[in-house]
């Protein structure tokens, strides 16, 4: 077997133009992220920027928010399943992949239905769902890719983002993790496609998890908690549920897909977690829980550019 290529890395790529600073949650209940440095950066054009992955890979990553990059009075809502007008959905996509320094048919996108399956977008396959839900990889919740310039893009408005970079092998990936697709491992099934397609070592792996619902908001019943045991097989790691009382819990969703990250063999200084809460910050950022189903989605995005 031949040896793998070297990390290719990089500095400087796109996130020094604008000002930009880190937001936590600012609820002042408990939250994750373990004290660490926050990975997102807040931008002023309205974007939240995975600024270390920038500075050293020719990658762009990151997340939107509720505020048009263009400065525009609309909420920045990107989803096509939501009750907005198609054409101006497509219309901010295209914004968004301008402010990137990529042409529109980059934008590439799937149905989620809170799963695990996992695809390979390939250089044809560039561009599906842009402009049509029916062209989207359907019933799909985490895509990866060896092609660049094209943009990986999944919808969120409170489930966890995880994003995925092989910096190694020159691969990215994009997952949607809900309570459901948490269950069902999407996060192990990302890193199980990734060495399947190519060959890629969970060791090389970086991951970093994405603005959410924190645990100070995400309240879930025994049904919930009683899924998430099977998962880890009853050895739930601590922090991932607190008991509230009358069968009620506290979850830390971004904890428990750092733990399943971890499971899968990725180290535990590759993974990067978040400490900022969509349900807390409603007034940058679109949340199912807090808006009562009435909400916008934010895109998380990634792209190999180089």
């Amino acid at each position: 077997m031949s040896p793998a290529p070297e990390d290719p890395r990089r500095g400087g790529v796109g996130v020094r133009a604008t000002a930009s600073r880190a937001v936590p949650c600012g609820c002042g209940k408990m939250k994750g992220g373990g004290g660490t440095m926050e990975p997102f950066v807040w931008q002023e054009n309205g974007l939240f920027r995975l600024a270390a992955w920038e500075q050293a890979y020719p990658v762009v990553a990151g997340m939107t928010s509720r505020v048009d990059p263009d400065g525009g009075p609309e909420p920045f809502n990107l989803a096509l399943h939501v009750d907005d007008d198609p054409q101006r959905v497509v219309a901010r996509r295209e914004a968004l992949c301008r402010v990137l320094g990529l042409p529109p048919e980059a934008f590439t996108c799937a149905e989620q239905v809170h799963g695990n399956r996992i695809v390979r977008v390939t250089a044809q396959d560039r561009g599906r769902g842009r402009l049509a839900r029916e062209t989207a990889f359907p019933a799909t919740d985490g895509m990866h890719t060896d092609v660049p310039n094209v943009l990986l893009a999944a919808f969120f408005a409170d489930c966890v983002p995880l994003f995925f970079l092989d910096p190694v092998r020159r691969v990215i990936g994009i997952a949607h993790a809900g309570w459901r697709g948490t269950v069902l491992d999407v996060a192990g099934e990302m890193v199980r496609s990734l060495a399947v397609h190519y060959g890629t070592r969970p060791r090389d792996l970086r991951v970093a998890i994405g603005p959410s619902i924190g645990p100070c908001c995400y309240e879930v019943d025994e049904r919930v908690a009683a899924a998430l045991r099977t998962t880890f097989g009853d050895d739930v790691p601590a922090g991932v549920l607190t008991a509230k009382g009358g069968g009620r819990y506290w979850l830390d969703l971004r904890r428990a897909n750092q733990k399943l990250c971890e499971r899968a063999g990725i180290l535990p200084e590759n993974i990067e977690v978040t400490s900022v809460c969509t349900s807390c910050a409603t007034g940058r950022f679109f949340s199912h829980r807090a808006e009562k189903g009435r909400a916008g989605r934010m895109a998380a995005f990634v792209a190999w550019t180089g």
